[in-house]
């Protein structure tokens, strides 16, 4: 297999220079989320549409095709590099689908309509970013129709594909309704308990940059290297794994609510650590040196965020630290008041925000407009009224404006309809991994409060970061727990912790 001649070692190097382009177009995202001033977004929707429509030609190109074949035919493969040709497979019979110029055109669209969208978030008014959203409804339409609706399914399931292979949104929808059901009622608990304003209590103003030096205390200390990355400030926050030692992390600080920064940066680790555990170095723009799903992904931060982020054992260790470095107020209380201001039940406004129990309902409700905008049930001028209604029934709480309404997502200004879902599935992954991860460590409560977080990573990269997209998800999950994904995990770890802090 070392022959350079070989059509395996011809295909890999292809996938290599594609990748290598793509991270430039990744790159100019990342510094028009963070550096680039408002007026270079013309400029660069032209950069980003040319960058997409050169490594959608050379991703689709006849010569991938031939040597995609070869490969397949060719029985001397051993089988792990037989699962990296079939998501080659894959991903050349799904790309080949799009033309170039439709690739070029959404890439252009999505630059103009996140420099709207963030004005438009900022002066609360969704009459400005209406037509970018129409638009790129229209194009998420186009992009459906060539990619071809499966069978029995709708034309999101065709927009699933490209973040949750093989989902569908109807099985999603039986997932995910009775899970709002059964949180629901188990919010409605918590609120009826009387507790949660006693448990909400509020630390004082933080200077920005004493968040920021907490940031990357807890980025260093969990195991983010930050030789092969950085934490930077955006209007929402992501990560970018741009390629081999270079992982770009973002979050956005508010003085006086220190809590929405240190879980979003925790958030954006996980994803993060998952971005530097896969095999890029050796397998950079194949398969398996990727993700594996966008669920798969979220698993990654909404474990570090919440399972470890939220835990007693993590404000036990980390208590003395956010003193030193941010305030002496953490030091006046207790490792239980900081414990349970973490994981107060409160249905709130912004997604992002969202504690654990509600955070599921804030995807239903996107998942479920989004859905709507597609097939034409919902137009686009009909959204900030569904929105709101939709909101208040779901959560009791009337929406006060757009920007804390539709506006508040970057999502959809991005093109990245199908997206949600991935959100809840993380949840419901990690709950199963941790679950798992929980019964062959024992011990890891009190590693964490210790500050070693080692063996959970570690645990991570062996059963999940390494393999890439070796297995799908749902196979990975069955590898790594011994069955499917439910909801049980989840459910199991939410009215745990709702025992434990609210007593019901």
């Amino acid at each position: 297999m070392s022959n350079e001649n070989t059509s395996y070692t011809q295909l890999r190097k292809l996938m290599r220079e594609a990748g290598t382009l793509g991270s430039v177009n990744a790159l100019l995202a990342w510094d028009q989320e963070t550096y680039m001033p408002s007026g270079g977004a013309d400029a660069r929707a032209e950069q980003r549409s040319m960058i997409a429509t050169m490594v959608h030609e050379r991703r689709t190109s006849a010569r991938v095709g031939e040597l995609i074949v070869a490969c397949e035919h060719d029985a001397s493969l051993p089988e792990i590099e037989r699962s990296n040709v079939r998501e080659m497979r894959r991903d050349y019979d799904l790309l080949t689908k799009l033309p170039a110029s439709l690739v070029g055109e959404i890439a252009s669209t999505a630059t103009k309509a996140q420099e709207a969208w963030k004005d438009a978030r900022e002066k609360s008014d969704f009459a400005t970013f209406r037509p970018w959203l129409e638009k790129m409804m229209e194009l998420a339409r186009q992009k459906a129709s060539c990619y071809g609706t499966p069978a029995g399914g709708e034309p999101y399931d065709a927009l699933l594909e490209e973040y949750e292979p093989g989902a569908r949104a109807a099985e999603l929808q039986q997932v995910f309704t009775p899970l709002a059901s059964e949180l629901s009622a188990l919010i409605a608990k918590i609120g009826a308990s009387g507790k949660t304003d006693r448990l909400a209590i509020k630390p004082p103003s933080i200077d920005a940059s004493k968040q920021h030096a907490f940031g990357q205390f807890l980025l260093k200390s969990m195991g983010f290297d930050l030789n092969a990355g950085r934490l930077d400030t955006t209007a929402h926050p992501f990560c970018e794994g741009l390629g081999p030692g270079d992982t770009r992390l973002t979050t956005r600080y508010r003085e006086d609510e220190f809590g929405g920064a240190m879980y979003g940066t925790l958030h954006e680790m996980g994803h993060g650590l998952y971005e530097q555990g896969l095999p890029k170095l050796e397998r950079y723009g194949e398969p398996l040196g990727e993700a594996i799903s966008l669920g798969i992904h979220e698993s990654q931060s909404r474990m570090w965020e919440n399972l470890v982020g939220r835990s007693r054992a993590f404000w036990t260790w980390a208590q003395p630290h956010a003193s030193k470095t941010m305030s002496a107020w953490f030091a006046a209380q207790s490792v239980d008041a900081l414990y349970s201001m973490s994981n107060v039940v409160k249905p709130s406004f912004i997604r992002v925000e969202a504690d654990e129990a509600t955070y599921n309902l804030h995807i239903l409700l996107r998942f479920t407009l989004e859905r709507a905008l597609l097939k034409g049930d919902l137009s686009v001028a009909e959204l900030p009224g569904a929105w709101n209604s939709m909101f208040e029934k779901l959560f009791g709480l009337r929406v006060p404006d757009d920007r804390r309404g539709c506006l508040q997502d970057v999502h959809w200004s991005c093109a990245l309809i199908g997206y949600f879902p991935t959100y809840s599935l993380g949840n419901l992954y990690a709950a199963q991994f941790f679950e798992t991860a929980r019964a062959a460590m024992p011990d890891l409560d009190e590693r964490f409060a210790r500050g070693d977080f080692a063996p959970l990573l570690g645990w991570l990269c062996t059963n999940i970061h390494q393999h890439g997209r070796r297995y799908r998800a749902g196979e990975l999950c069955e590898r790594v727990t011994g069955k499917k994904l439910d909801s049980g995990a989840l459910l199991r770890y939410l009215k745990g912790k709702a025992a434990e802090v609210y007593g019901v």
